[in-house]
């Protein structure tokens, strides 16, 4: 035991043990180097800005500075086709020469969508508005006609012709909504004015959801309040039994004939 305490203490063993920590010293130093080297560790060019260009001047600043690619494509409304919207890594980015850079760029052509069913869900305006911004479809214009729902969805139009749920349609088209405008239908049948005295007629007119018009009276009017209409424009007839709402009824009354009191 007092030999290797002595060797422990001895000149030999110091030597010994200090050429190994230099020996392994060395070793990491040589392999930290060598892979700095190798990896071209603290270099790199910059990798360019490219969101924004055309596909076509991207892929040939990628070639002038020594940069592989490759590109995918996805559709992007109101977004030029072969724009450049993402890139990876991104612009600044010091890599080596010959890395391959990730572009997106806007295609060309909108995959089509197929249209969701807003009649028969009878959905109103807001509601069809989220829906068709699911399925990436926008509004455009809105036509009221006469229905008694407000804001609920009649007719879908694509450039003007009605279209059914399920027609394929380009991603991002505008679609035209027909709404119903809360007033019910907008054409009445005309009333049967003849022969009725003027109040009753008045009264009808106004049932009917019409206008009164001009009063005529014809002939001599001795009795205002006993007359009768003996003519109305406009009158119903075979070719004409509905008029708009709110029309405007004209009148030619004449004295009513006198009934006879009793004895």
């Amino acid at each position: 035991m007092s030999k290797f305490g002595s060797y422990l203490k001895s000149r030999q063993f110091r030597n010994t043990v200090l050429l190994v920590i230099s020996t392994v010293i060395g070793i990491v130093l040589i392999a930290f180097f060598s892979l700095g080297y190798y990896t071209r560790h603290g270099s790199g060019i910059p990798v360019p800005q490219l969101k924004g260009l055309d596909v076509d001047k991207a892929m040939a600043a990628l070639k002038e500075q020594g940069f592989n690619y490759k590109i995918d494509s996805v559709y992007v409304p109101d977004q030029t086709p072969g724009t450049i919207v993402e890139q990876d890594p991104d612009a600044g980015t010091n890599v080596k020469e010959g890395r391959t850079i990730y572009l997106t760029m806007v295609t060309q052509q909108a995959p089509p969508v197929a249209l969701p069913d807003l009649i028969t869900e009878q959905s109103i305006y807001r509601e069809a508005v989220a829906m068709l911004s699911n399925y990436g479809l926008k509004v455009g214009d809105t036509i009221y006609r006469s229905d008694i729902a407000r804001d609920r969805v009649l007719e879908v139009k694509f450039n003007g012709q009605v279209i059914k749920p399920g027609t394929k349609l380009p991603k991002g088209s505008r679609l035209d909504l027909v709404l119903g405008n809360g007033e019910g239908a907008s054409e009445v049948d005309i009333p049967e004015l003849i022969n009725l005295d003027l109040d009753a007629a008045k009264f009808s007119i106004r049932g009917a959801g019409l206008t009164i018009g001009t009063i005529t009276y014809e002939g001599s009017i001795t009795d205002s309040t006993n007359v009768v209409v003996v003519s109305q424009s406009p009158m119903r007839s075979d070719s004409l039994s509905q008029t708009s709402i709110g029309t405007r009824i004209n009148l030619t009354v004449s004295q009513g004939q006198k009934t006879n009191e009793p004895n």
